[in-house]
């Protein structure tokens, strides 16, 4: 984003890089994201990435006016029923077996509780900004992404041939041009100098929202 003259923000939910220290909470998520998007001089691009891409859906639903577009990657597929409580079931145990080793699985089970009930489906009927969803074909999470791409006319889906679920670090030069197609068709235009602060993630991927 950088190299082609755009401002971006990399952002760190709770319980993620900078923010490590923190537990992972819904409220938390979303106000790390507005936290970035109100650093952008206009309204950007949100780009969210499994987790993330479920909370920029999530922000995008509440806050639409203070975007122009999302990007969802790795987030196709309705998080809710007996499976999601089956894993969380396990995650804890795991973690509890685990001890202070537990790390990552925390971050699993605090998500997956907050996360409890909610609906992707719902929020993308809520909004009217422009989305692209964006999957890896060997993604396992993209099992709803015909039916979330249908509820609203326009939305793009893109299919990455040889990806997996981390679609971004499994085919960059792919991800990078569905991204940057979506910046130059919403008009936010490039500039001469931008600055991309990129902070590691301590779990998972994270959003991204691009600005101009």
């Amino acid at each position: 984003m950088r190299r082609h003259g755009h401002h971006a923000v990399a952002v760190d939910l709770p319980a993620h890089g900078t923010r490590a220290g923190d537990r992972f909470t819904w409220d938390g998520a979303l106000a790390a994201i507005d936290e970035a998007v109100r650093t952008c001089a206009e309204p950007p691009l949100l780009v969210g990435l499994s987790l993330g891409g479920y909370i920029s859906l999530a922000y995008a639903a509440r806050n639409e006016g203070r975007l122009a577009g999302v990007v969802l990657a790795g987030c196709s597929t309705e998080i809710r029923g007996k499976p999601v409580g089956a894993y969380r079931f396990i995650a804890h145990r795991l973690r509890r077996a685990l001890s202070d080793d537990g790390g990552s699985w925390d971050i699993v089970t605090d998500m997956l509780g907050a996360m409890k009930g909610y609906s992707s489906l719902t929020d993308l009927r809520r909004i009217s900004v422009p989305v692209w969803l964006v999957n890896g074909r060997r993604d396992p999470l993209r099992l709803d992404e015909r039916r979330l791409a249908a509820i609203r006319p326009g939305t793009r889906l893109n299919v990455v041939p040889g990806a997996g679920h981390d679609v971004n670090s499994h085919a960059p030069a792919a991800f990078n041009r569905i991204v940057l197609g979506a910046l130059r068709e919403l008009g936010l235009p490039a500039k001469r100098l931008a600055h991309l602060p990129t902070p590691r993630p301590a779990f998972g991927p994270l959003p991204l929202p691009v600005g101009s």
